[in-house]
């Protein structure tokens, strides 16, 4: 394998930025370190919904430490996001864009002492913030910690900190325990303290499953004594550990689009940016499946409105993006919706591994489906492509396969049938995630985002519930 400078380099020996990324040696999306199931998937997801549990997740994400009096001017100067009400121990989903108004990634902003800050989420948006950060003039000093190897072959793994959440129904009375007591009321997005095996730990107020919960952190060697403490107190609780294998499918039910593609490939204001990035990368080395294809990268990007973030979109600073953006304002957009697949339909393509003498259907992997780093399913209306599906599983929860993504608007109403084309065509791609295989006509449902009913009636307003 070829080993290229930086990323320009990588797209330009390739000749076709599409191909290099639909046929890339990447392999699996892994969740490291966490154990693939504590008991099964399918207990652990009821868990989320009927009593409550505990997520791991210190090992799948970047963190980025931000220090230095620019930290916030920096933060403002990439995001859609406004700061102009940003005070202490907040948090905020941030949105990065292209400088054409493409979604580079997002994750979450910590504000957690005067000029510092932390990002925790996917490698594109941490790459973005590290980029600036080193190259455009702002008084600021950066630490990445970067994701846990996905593979890490027998060796120690060690991150700066941990970071769990304990979500569900019975999370409060879990925490009270913890706490020895009824601890602040923390609003959505807030931060605080709350006790626990006699420390004062960093808390966040979230709700991944669609009940009131907490994320919590703290210095990595301090985690196996915290979990353990959270294990002790949720014993009679109904509390459950989310292995890797059901820790995603969460999503499903909550309705946020996890990995679009990130909107770097193109353009040549961001050539300096693809220049930067190793030749390594995520971003050079990432898979992109599915069966929707195209010659245009560009294509596959995606904007704020489409990912259900024009909320956030603030004009009042000025951003990378933002003319972009304002040009769009007013202009029709796809919405994001769930996908509801039929039941028979998906039993089709189980039932053709047992049918000898010809290809399969693409294997439906349980509970994630999603066989690249970034999917792009097409979503069809009598022939014509409407949208597309972007991160597809299955929910015990609801009984039902499901699939986050993007259609246009009069094909977004609750109920509309449509037709998801399920593998690559051809007989696929070259990735190494890929057997030989037919493509499948999947009937789908457009259904409400979030899917869940908990999720839908019981998050803080916002990004989540728009589209609902």
């Amino acid at each position: 394998m070829t080993a290229y400078k930086n990323l320009e380099e990588a797209l330009k020996a390739s000749g076709n930025t599409v191909s290099m990324l639909r046929n890339s040696q990447l392999g699996a999306y892994v969740y490291p370190v966490v154990a693939p199931e504590f008991t099964n998937w399918r207990d652990e997801q009821r868990a989320w919904r009927e009593t409550c549990v505990l997520y791991d997740q210190s090992h799948h994400m970047v963190d980025i430490f931000i220090d230095g009096p620019d930290a916030i001017r920096l933060a403002s100067d990439l995001a859609i996001n406004s700061f102009a009400n940003f005070p202490l121990n907040r948090a905020k989903q941030f949105v990065p864009c292209s400088y054409d108004g493409y979604v580079i990634g997002d994750g979450i902003l910590f504000h957690m002492d005067k000029d510092q800050l932390v990002f925790v989420g996917r490698a594109p948006t941490a790459n973005w913030i590290q980029f600036h950060a080193e190259t455009g003039g702002y008084k600021v000093s950066i630490v990445k910690d970067d994701r846990s190897p996905s593979r890490p072959m027998g060796k120690p793994v060690v991150r700066k900190n941990y970071r769990y959440q304990i979500q569900g129904p019975n999370a409060e009375q879990v925490i009270q325990k913890l706490n020895g007591g009824p601890f602040a009321d923390i609003k959505f997005f807030h931060m605080d303290f709350v006790n626990i095996a006699g420390r004062k730990v960093r808390a966040l107020r979230h709700g991944m499953a669609g009940a009131p919960g907490l994320e919590i952190w703290g210095p990595y060697a301090e985690g196996e004594e915290i979990r353990n403490a959270i294990i002790e107190a949720g014993r009679d609780l109904g509390l459950a550990q989310v292995g890797a294998r059901a820790y995603a499918t969460n999503t499903l039910e909550s309705g946020w689009i996890p990995s679009p593609l990130p909107a770097v490939y193109t353009g040549d204001r961001m050539k300096a940016y693809r220049q930067w990035l190793p030749g390594n990368s995520y971003e050079a080395t990432a898979s992109l499946g599915g069966s929707f294809v195209s010659d245009n990268i560009e294509d596959y990007y995606v904007t704020p409105h489409e990912l259900g973030y024009g909320g956030f979109i603030k004009f009042d600073h000025d951003f990378i993006g933002k003319e972009s953006l304002q040009k769009m304002e007013g202009k029709p957009h796809r919405r994001k919706v769930t996908f509801a697949w039929n039941g028979q339909d998906v039993a089709k393509v189980f039932q053709s591994m047992f049918e000898p003498g010809q290809d399969g259907y693409k294997y439906i992997d349980l509970p994630l489906s999603n066989y690249a780093s970034s999917s792009f399913d097409k979503v069809m209306s009598g022939g014509k492509t409407v949208g597309a599906s972007m991160f597809s599983g299955y929910t015990h929860n609801e009984r039902t396969m499901l699939s986050l993504g993007i259609v246009e608007e009069q094909y977004a109403k609750l109920g509309t049938q449509l037709t998801l084309v399920w593998g690559e065509q051809n007989g696929g791609t070259r990735k190494t995630t890929v057997e030989r295989h037919r493509q499948m006509e999947m009937r789908v449902t457009v259904g409400p985002t979030p899917y869940a009913r908990p999720a839908r009636e019981s998050y803080h307003q916002g990004w989540r519930t728009s589209a609902a």
